[in-house]
């Protein structure tokens, strides 16, 4: 070829390797695809590994005096620890007209402590080589720091430190009062956001799981620095609290850490405060709400209802048949994105939490197709329930789930945060090496069950925000008791989801 190339003028060299380029792309093409009449089919990929089972060290544990309950978790194949002090409560104890409160006080805690300024923390934290974050879900209030095992003693008394000592100084409480309240801005004009925090006011009306977490554009505004203080002092208690400790760190060292640091800390005389974030048991009738949002680029479909709580005995039921709808190959996103391309992903989720969570599956459309996606959202809910999953499609469902918590023990954050979740829910640490054998142990009929007593559609509710006129007609035909609000009547902070005197749309 080198010599052919040689004898050629250069407009005829041009054109002799545009042809063999044009050769060698073909070729390639027939060597993946098949010619015509070539007999060799597209190979398939190979069937997923058995999975390795899990032998995470047995932890030990040790309750303070005061009341903190202290887990340790050796492991010395790397450098390093990770320690996460859980305070068991989070967003559900926000007061109805302050949500937002539990996940504010979280994120300060790192702002400032009586001998650290917030500038102060950080520069110690980066001395050491280390990370420290903090924050609040549903059910807990966090604060973690990973660094070196040679520097856990300093970075563990200043995770004790704006644990115990936080000051919730008025600037920086504005400053993050105000990142706060442009986060809702975004939210509040994004669908895909937007629909999911109506959704959850739908499925959980004025209970404390329908309220967003992070609050609303009425809620931030409201919250003093007497309401931050109140709920600190409240449930940041040593009786109310998780201290876990895990990685290259003996147990014994890392008792006598958790004594120095926190066994001062002093245990209220009050009793705390009842939980107050229970689902209502009775089913609510199915609502079908339509956020009229004009000039939306696309729109947001929501399928949500009440799923299970984490101490469900059907948990992992619950853990496999949502992977049998969610992810890239999930069925959702097959029939949404890949059949149809309706939308750039279809998904689902079941959000386990102290109480009754939900089940939510979604996707984002453009708004003349959002009646469509709606019907598909729950024709598959529906086909879970009443055809059995095959063994072939279940086979790699059980595999992507198994590979997440796989990874989630890759590191020693991981492995702290998922001890954490098991001391949160009072389960059995040892469950964590059970995890893989009871998602293994999952079958078909037992997701059939599942989804038709626990993910049914008929009491489940239908969100859709986007440009309503757009997809309103057919979204009728489907479900004639559709309620339309305007975007500007929506209200996020009661069960109503609607202002006072805002008329209801049919």
């Amino acid at each position: 070829m080198r010599n052919f190339l040689k004898g050629l003028r250069p407009a005829s060299l041009l054109a002799a390797a545009l042809l063999f380029a044009a050769a060698a792309f073909a070729g390639g093409s027939q060597a993946q695809t098949g010619s015509p009449g070539a007999a060799t089919p597209q190979e398939t990929p190979p069937p997923p590994a058995s999975p390795r089972s899990v032998n995470v060290p047995k932890p030990a544990e040790r309750t303070l005096k005061n009341g903190l309950r202290v887990i340790v978790i050796e492991n010395h194949a790397t450098p390093l620890v990770g320690a996460q002090l859980m305070v068991k409560n989070g967003g559900e104890v926000d007061p109805a007209q302050l949500s937002g409160v539990a996940d504010l006080t979280a994120e300060l805690l790192t702002k400032g402590t009586k001998t650290r300024t917030a500038p102060q923390i950080a520069q110690e934290i980066e001395a050491l080589g280390g990370v420290l974050s903090s924050g609040a879900g549903w059910d807990a209030s966090r604060a973690s720091v990973n660094v070196l095992a040679s520097k856990t003693e300093p970075a563990v008394s200043i995770l004790a430190d704006v644990v115990r000592n936080p000051v919730f100084k008025e600037e920086e409480i504005e400053r993050l009062r105000q990142q706060y309240l442009d986060n809702l801005s975004v939210g509040m004009n994004s669908p895909g956001q937007l629909a999911s925090w109506v959704a959850s006011r739908v499925v959980f009306g004025g209970n404390p799981y329908g309220h967003p977490v992070s609050g609303t554009p009425e809620s931030i505004p409201r919250i003093k620095r007497e309401d931050i203080t109140s709920l600190h002092s409240t449930y940041y208690r040593p009786d109310n609290a998780v201290l876990v400790i895990g990685g290259d760190i003996k147990s014994d060292d890392a008792f006598k850490l958790a004594e120095r640091l926190f066994g001062d800390w002093a245990k209220p005389s009050t009793p705390l405060p009842a939980s107050q974030a229970k689902a209502d048991a009775a089913a609510a009738r199915q609502r079908v709400v339509v956020v009229d949002m004009p000039g939306a680029g696309q729109a947001a479909v929501v399928f949500a209802r009440r799923g299970i709580a984490r101490t469900d005995p059907e948990f992992y039921t619950g853990l496999v048949a949502n992977s049998v709808l969610s992810g890239y190959s999930g069925r959702l996103n097959q029939e949404i994105r890949i059949k149809r391309g309706l939308s750039y992903g279809a998904r689902s989720s079941l959000d386990t939490r102290r109480d009754v969570g939900p089940f939510v599956a979604s996707a984002q459309t453009k708004n003349q197709s959002g009646a469509e996606v709606a019907s598909l959202l729950v024709g598959e809910l529906s086909r879970l329930s009443s055809e059995a999953v095959s063994e072939a499609e279940l086979m790699p469902r059980k595999a992507v789930v198994i590979g997440n918590f796989g990874r989630t023990l890759e590191t020693t954050e991981g492995m702290v945060a998922q001890v954490a979740n098991l001391a949160l829910y009072g389960l059995s640490l040892d469950e964590i090496n059970r995890y893989i054998a009871s998602v293994q142990a999952v079958t078909p009929a037992q997701i059939q069950k599942f989804a038709g007593s626990r993910l049914g559609a008929t009491d489940a509710h239908i969100v859709v925000v986007g440009d309503a006129k757009e997809f309103i007609e057919p979204l009728r035909k489907q479900f004639p008791n559709v309620e339309v609000i305007r975007r500007e009547e929506l209200d996020l902070n009661t069960g109503a989801i609607r202002k006072s005197g805002g008329a209801a749309k049919q």
